[in-house]
């Protein structure tokens, strides 16, 4: 081998060594500046390490979950909030219109929409809409896992869809600019909600049943064309195990993205999103079996299938969606792409269903 044939062979394997840290840098280089919204991510305790984990995480929006036990108690969460926003300005913002996510970004804070995973806080009111959104409240989920008001939960033994009040409801939604959640609703509720709502909807926090097949919390691939077809956004689930049953396991950030993957080619991928469902940190920094698992064991049907531990490690730390957008470029997604899945599909959302 001649010298030049020599230094040409180290150039090449310097070359494929530097390969993997120049993507990476690549991936955080767009990262840092594209619009990030969790469609269901809430403070534990809402300390210092909170606000550290929105930055590093780089999350420009999230949707909250907020106490819907009765009126009063969404009265007082949502005041508690406000007070909590103007303590913490430097760092948080409400999310009252799409426009927020956008001045969140730019100023590097977090906008946080007000919502609740269910609809039992307007008490069989529909006036009671109107009430908490003035307040600020900007979605409400239509059940939690049982029936309600307004119809089935997805552990209920019945499969009635929405209830005479649930269709008025969803009408007042509409007219005051409450988007309209449906992740944890029965299947034909969802359906309903769909059919009913002029406006486009969402499942902020969910994933595909063609995936995790057989789980009472998937969505079906009727379920998401439909939400797709009228313009609404299927937010695909982090939590461990709702994306498979061995969390850790052979359940890992690759089968996450494969329920985005087989999301957008149901949807498009206009229509699909991202979310959590536990706090920014994650899960492991704070739970344990006795204050994580065994209380979820007293209300959760064993069909909910609960693991411990329930997380995914390389999703359970700030840098998840930034260990996600490497493992969809691996798979060809492009720039575009990714910043529609991360937080533009949500914005555009939002201002449908809440201007």
């Amino acid at each position: 081998m001649t010298r030049r044939n020599a230094l040409q062979a180290m150039a090449g394997l310097t070359a494929v060594a530097m390969a993997p840290d120049m993507a990476l840098a690549k991936s955080n280089g767009f990262y840092d500046n594209a619009l990030i919204i969790d469609a269901l991510c809430f403070g534990k305790e809402w300390q210092d390490d909170v606000f550290v984990a929105l930055r590093e995480a780089n999350y420009s929006g999230i949707i909250e979950s907020l106490p819907r036990d009765s009126l009063q108690s969404a009265i007082d969460a949502l005041v508690e909030w406000r007070g909590r926003i103007a303590d913490h300005s430097d760092n948080l913002m409400l999310a009252l219109e799409a426009a927020d996510f956008e001045r969140a970004l730019k100023s590097k804070r977090t906008a946080v929409v007000m919502n609740f995973q269910d609809t039992t806080m307007f008490e069989g009111d529909v006036d009671n809409v109107d009430a908490l959104h003035a307040l600020g409240m900007r979605s409400a989920q239509l059940t939690y896992n049982f029936r309600n008001l307004v119809g089935d939960g997805c552990l209920e033994r019945t499969n009635a869809g929405l209830s005479d009040f649930g269709v008025e409801l969803v009408d007042r939604m509409n007219n005051v600019g409450v988007m309209i959640d449906l992740s944890h609703c029965g299947h034909q509720t969802t359906l309903d909600g769909i059919e009913f709502s002029k406006k486009p909807v969402a499942m902020t926090h969910t994933m595909c049943d063609s995936v995790r097949p057989g789980h009472p919390r998937a969505k079906t691939d009727e379920q998401i064309r439909k939400c797709a077809e009228n313009g609404g956004v299927v937010g695909m689930i982090a939590l461990g195990y709702f994306i498979g049953p061995d969390p850790g396991g052979e359940s890992n950030i690759e089968t996450y993205a494969d329920h985005i993957d087989h999301a957008v080619a149901v949807a498009g991928v206009e229509h699909v999103g991202i979310s959590t469902d536990f706090p920014p940190q994650g899960i492991s920094p704070w739970a344990t079996r006795e204050n994580w698992l065994e209380p979820r064991k007293e209300y959760f049907k064993p069909s909910y299938e609960l693991r411990w531990p329930p997380w995914i490690p390389e999703l359970d730390t700030p840098d998840r969606y930034r260990n996600l957008v490497s493992v969809l470029e691996g798979r060809g997604w492009k720039e575009r792409d990714l910043e529609r899945l991360l937080g533009l599909n949500w914005l555009r959302l939002f201002e449908e269903s809440v201007g």
